[in-house]
This record gives structure tokens, C-alpha cells and sequence, in this order.
């Protein structure tokens, strides 16, 4: 038997337009993602902090089969690809009839029509022309403009509210393609990394993570500069926000500046950096000395240093901080870095004076007093350390699609919830033994109860308006009888 591509492609095509397969892919990527929600996801969360959470065995296993970053996991930009070919197809099957509703609407009720309607009424009349306008005079009292239908006989009138109600569907559909569209756009372009800046320090490379915990590094379009990071507490001590002060730098000079807080990101040239962590790093920002002169008679003098600045002893002495290491070792009577870990600090100082420079250590851990031979002696009376910013760098092109279907979605949510779309027609018909009757008819497309008290409240005016107007007839008939008759007197 030959394979029929075209037969095939149909009901591929068919499969996929079906509603039922539709609701099954929305659901199925629904799950996904609220899975992204409850897994930690790489690269945003620590490694330190996976690996807490879960077990190696489990972890491998979310890691296989993408879990650990599902918004990036081929299977899931595959399933935003499948419903959306599915949303797409199933618009184009429906359209067609959709559009011819809502082009062409009927607006003359004929004669099945009126049969099979279920909400009509009739109202008997005297005349056409008085039922038509009573009619007319009805609808405008509720909102509506009814149209006079001439094209058949007997004339009729038609009214509406909300058409545009029937497409709210294509609106909510088209809303779904945009976020969609801007999640599959992040899942392909966008990233997510880390950028740990201390006080006064600059960069623009940032760390990425995959899923083996191996880092990559990539270059941001621009240099970003922590100009000052702290944290405010409670009154219990408890954290109540960290905040940093960043500056984007471009071709040299200072283009963006912003006090980040968590929640409250900075923004520039489509990335954003985001206030996700905070700490003391291992780098010093300022130390508290005391310096005295061996055999000197002078008291001892405080000073203050700080990263990369000197102190002036007297006219021809000045101290300055050499380097400091946080963690150290000692071999072969040098002082080398074990790790940038805060575990075993030492501090170096470089003492300039007429003699030329000598360098003494301080050993926190090991006294407060320097080791080495210079022309002062001192002593640690505290030590600072810079505070770092952790920024969680992420660029997202597809997100101004993402809200553009957002706010289309509550527009097509709201008027497919709250807007009715409601139909009438009027139009008198001839009844048995030369009777007239005004026919009123109504349709919805959803809210039963609603459409029903509007129904009733028009029946009710047009019956009000016949009254009124054969008490003015039946008024005028007594005053040309009165009239009348004082003429014959």
C-alpha cells in the first residue's frame, strides 16, 4: 500500500487542530513548568545548596533528564513548540466560522428561525408600525440602538451587545503564542549567571553554571562597579534587606547608576542584576593599628589604614598594608596562600622610611603584635573586611513578549468572563383570524441568568411602551370626539 503524504499531513493536521489534544499540551507544559517552580534550578541556586537538597542518585537523575533547568531543557522548548503549532492549527480549523459569525451576523429572524428559538415571546399589536416603534423606543431605555431590517417583509428590527465577545477565544489564543514565543526565545538566547563584586571592585564576566556544576564564563556588553553593599537589620538582628550601590560603565565613564535592593533590580541594555546575596569577603578594607617607637618615650599613636593608602608616621616613616592573606601556611620560612577562605589570616605590612622598606607580619590567630624588625612596633586593635554583592546576571529577550501576552490574556479573559454577547430580533407576524402579534426573540453565547433578566426587562419595556401609546391614541380619540362636539352645539 503507498504511503499517502497527503492524507497523512491531514489528519496530522486534524490531530493536532482537535481540542482534546490541545487541553492535554497546555496541561503537560502547565506541569513542566510548575516543576521548574518546585525543582532548584542550576544555575541560579548555590551548588553548595543542590547538592544539600538532594542526594547524588537523585540529583543525577534531575540533572539526565533536565529538571535542575527545565526552561532551558530541549524536551520543554519542544513541548512550547507542539502546543503552540497545536493552538495555531486549531484557529485556522475554527476561523473560517468564527469570522463569518462575527462578519455577517443574522439579523432577520425567519420563519425556522423563529421556531426553533428558545427564548421568544408575542405580544399582540394593532398595527406594524406601532408594535416596530414601541420596540424601538424599548431597546433604546436599555442601551440599544436597534437596526431596522427593510430587505424582506415584514420589516424587522435587530440589536446587539458585544459582538466582539465571540472572538475573546483568538484573543486568548494569541496571548498564549506571545508567551510562548518570548519563553521559547529565553529558553534558546537568554542566560542566567552569577557576578560577586566587593566594595569598589569592577567586571562584567559572570559564572554559568551547567549541569555537571562545571562553570563557564561569559562577557556581559558592559562593566558593572559595586560602589558600596550593606545590610540593614531588625531590632532583633534578624536581616531586613541587603542593598548595593552599582554604576554601568561604558567607553570609561559612569552611564547608569542605581541602589539595588532584592526585588528592586537594575536594569541596562536588556540585562538584568539582580541583588541575590551578600557577605564579608576576604578582601580588607580597613585596619586599626597602634604604633610605637622601640626606646622612644612617645605614647603610642592609633592609625588608620585602609586598602591601597599609607600612614605617616613621622617626617620620614610611613606604613602601609603590603597584603593581606586570609588563609595562610608557612614553608620554608615564607608565608604562602593555602585558600581564599576566611580560616588563618595574616597581614603584611611594608614600613618606607630614609633606610629603604622592611615588611612585618601580624598573625590574628597567633597574638596582636607584629613579628619582624622596623622601626615601629604594631599592634591590631581591629580589621574590616569588605562587604561583596552577589548579583544574579540574567538576560531574557523574550520577556516583553511574555507580558505583552500577559496583558492580552487578562483583556481576552475578561471580556470572555464578563461580556455577553446578546442578540434580538423583532418583527410583527400575521397569527390566525387576521390577529398580529409582535415576535421577540433573544440569544446569548454564555450567562444564562444574566441574559434571561435583560430578556425579561425588554419584554417588559416594549409592553410598557404599547401601553403608553394607547393611552395617548385612546386620549387623542376622546379629545377630537369632545372637540366635536361643542362644534355641533
Amino acid at each position: 500500500m503507498a504511503f499517502d503524504l497527503k492524507k497523512t499531513s491531514r489528519k496530522i493536521y486534524l490531530k493536532l487542530a482537535a481540542v482534546k489534544t490541545g487541553v492535554i499540551l497546555l496541561i503537560t507544559t502547565s506541569v513542566a513548568a510548575a516543576l521548574g517552580t518546585v525543582v532548584l534550578q542550576r544555575p541560579q541556586t548555590d551548588p553548595d545548596v543542590i547538592h544539600r537538597a538532594y542526594s547524588p542518585q537523585v540529583l543525577a537523575f534531575l540533572d539526565s533528564i533536565g529538571l535542575t533547568d527545565v526552561y532551558h531543557a530541549w524536551w520543554f522548548l519542544a513541548l512550547l513548540a507542539l502546543v503552540s503549532i497545536s493552538i495555531v492549527f486549531a484557529s485556522l480549523e475554527r476561523w473560517p466560522n468564527a469570522w463569518r459569525f462575527y462578519a455577517r451576523p443574522y439579523k432577520y429572524p425567519e420563519s425556522h428561525f423563529r421556531a426553533a428559538l428558545p427564548h421568544r415571546t408575542e405580544i399582540p399589536i394593532k398595527n406594524e408600525t406601532e408594535g416596530l416603534q414601541a420596540a424601538a423606543r424599548a431597546l433604546l431605555r436599555l442601551g440599544f440602538r436597534g437596526e431596522k431590517i427593510t430587505s424582506q417583509s415584514p420589516n424587522a428590527i435587530f440589536a446587539e451587545r458585544h459582538r466582539f465577545a465571540v472572538m475573546a477565544v483568538y484573543v486568548i489564543h494569541a496571548s498564549l503564542l506571545l508567551i510562548f514565543a518570548g519563553g521559547f526565545i529565553d529558553g534558546i538566547w537568554g542566560y542566567r549567571g552569577y557576578l560577586k563584586l566587593v566594595e569598589g571592585e569592577q567586571g562584567n564576566i559572570i559564572e554559568l553554571r551547567d549541569r555537571q556544576d562545571k562553570v563557564e564564563s561569559k562577557t556581559i556588553p558592559f562593566i558593572v562597579r559595586c560602589d558600596g553593599t550593606g545590610q540593614e537589620n531588625y531590632a532583633d538582628g534578624s536581616p531586613k534587606k541587603w542593598w548595593s550601590k552599582l554604576a554601568v560603565v561604558e567607553n570609561g565613564r559612569d552611564v547608569a547608576t542605581k541602589e539595588i535592593v532584592v526585588n528592586d533590580p537594575m536594569v541596562y541594555g536588556g540585562i538584568r542584576l539582580y541583588q541575590s546575596g551578600f557577605g564579608k569577603s576576604e578582601n580588607l578594607k580597613t585596619l586599626q593599628l597602634t604604633a610605637t617607637k622601640p626606646g622612644s618615650s612617645d605614647p603610642a599613636r592609633a592609625i588608620t589604614l585602609a586598602t591601597g593608602s599609607a600612614a605617616q608616621l613621622d617626617p620620614d616613616t610611613k606604613v602601609e598594608v603590603a597584603q593581606f592573606i586570609p588563609d595562610f601556611y608557612i614553608q620554608d620560612n615564607e608565608v604562602h596562600v593555602r585558600s581564599r577562605n576566611l580560616n588563618n589570616p595574616a597581614i603584611e605590612l611594608a614600613v618606607t622610611d630614609k633606610a629603604g622598606t622592611k615588611k612585618v607580619w601580624i598573625f590574628p590567630n597567633f597574638g596582636d603584635r607584629s613579628q619582624g624588625s622596623a622601626a615601629y612596633e604594631f599592634q591590631l586593635t581591629d580589621a574590616k573586611l569588605a562587604n561583596f554583592t552577589g548579583l544574579e546576571v540574567s538576560f531574557e529577550p523574550g520577556q516583553w513578549l511574555v507580558w505583552a501576552g500577559v496583558v492580552l490574556m487578562g483583556a481576552g479573559l475578561l471580556v470572555a468572563f464578563y461580556m455577553v454577547h446578546m442578540r434580538f430580533w423583532i418583527v410583527p407576524v400575521p397569527k390566525e383570524g387576521g390577529k398580529l402579534v409582535l415576535w421577540v426573540g433573544g440569544a446569548f453565547n454564555k450567562n444564562r441568568d444574566r441574559f434571561e433578566e435583560f430578556y425579561g426587562q425588554l419584554i417588559e419595556a416594549v409592553r410598557d411602551e404599547l401601553k403608553i401609546n394607547s393611552s395617548e391614541t385612546q386620549s387623542a380619540q376622546q379629545e377630537e370626539e369632545i372637540l366635536a362636539g361643542a362644534a355641533r352645539r
